[in-house]
């Protein structure tokens, strides 16, 4: 595999992030992403979380009209969301995701890389970023949607045609990114618990999908990770030397 370095930034380092054979390293944020111009540093600067709480409209979408195109994540942290796929814009990437949910593929899998203001991206399943899928790369899908807040949108290397499993969920909107990534869905059910995603770059103590499935197969709600359990204290503990 070939391993694409990159000087990639707040709006990119995270889509670049490896999601193919040609894998991102880690970067910082202070350096403009290569693959969207000199340009890219002042439209995400243009486009910063507010300081206080913004308030956005419910998104009202009945999930029983397509359930074969409703993504469902069980999380972590006790929480399930909905997302809606978009096979009208990206049936490649929507078929994708279908796939490797039926597989299994995203069950454990951490958000590996989550930003404050910005997105939560995870589906690789080696939890650096640099994972993907066996299956081939996808060639881009650029469409007409924004990336607002709640877009699901497919991570990739810095080649365009580099998608495979890594993806990203956008907590605030990202214009800059349109038509850069290809944007394949939006959270229509418990945004709130997207926002509750652990941050870090990984994060210490990171959130995980306990199950994805599609709302067709009608899968139940999975029982919640047991809280990790301390070592008890033995007596040859107790009496070990001290180092």
């Amino acid at each position: 595999m070939i391993k694409a370095t990159l000087t990639s930034a707040f709006g990119a380092f995270l889509l670049f992030g490896a999601a193919s054979p040609a894998f991102a390293q880690k970067q910082k944020d202070d350096t403009p992403p290569v693959a969207f111009g000199e340009n890219a540093k002042k439209a995400d600067d243009d486009e910063a979380a507010p300081a206080g709480p913004r308030v956005y409209a419910s998104i009202n979408y009945d999930v029983n009209a397509d359930p074969e195109n409703i993504w469902v994540l069980d999380l972590s942290n006790g929480q399930r969301i909905k997302v809606r796929l978009m096979p009208d814009w990206a049936p490649a990437h929507v078929e994708r995701i279908k796939e490797l949910t039926r597989r299994g593929f995203y069950d454990g899998v951490v958000f590996h890389r989550v930003i404050e203001g910005f997105m939560a991206q995870g589906g690789d399943p080696t939890g650096t970023g640099q994972g993907g899928s066996e299956l081939p790369d996808l060639k881009a899908e650029f469409n007409p949607m924004p990336h607002v807040r709640g877009t699901l949108s497919m991570a990739r290397a810095s080649e365009e045609d580099s998608a495979n499993s890594q993806f990203f969920l956008v907590f605030y909107p990202r214009f800059s990114l349109d038509k850069k990534y290809t944007n394949f869905g939006r959270v229509i059910e418990n945004m709130e618990a997207v926002d509750a995603i652990n941050r870090g770059e990984p994060p210490a103590n990171p959130t995980y999908i306990v199950q994805a499935s599609i709302a067709s197969d009608n899968k139940p709600v999975p029982p919640p990770p047991a809280p990790a359990q301390d070592e008890p204290i033995s007596v040859d503990m107790l009496s070990a030397p001290i180092p």
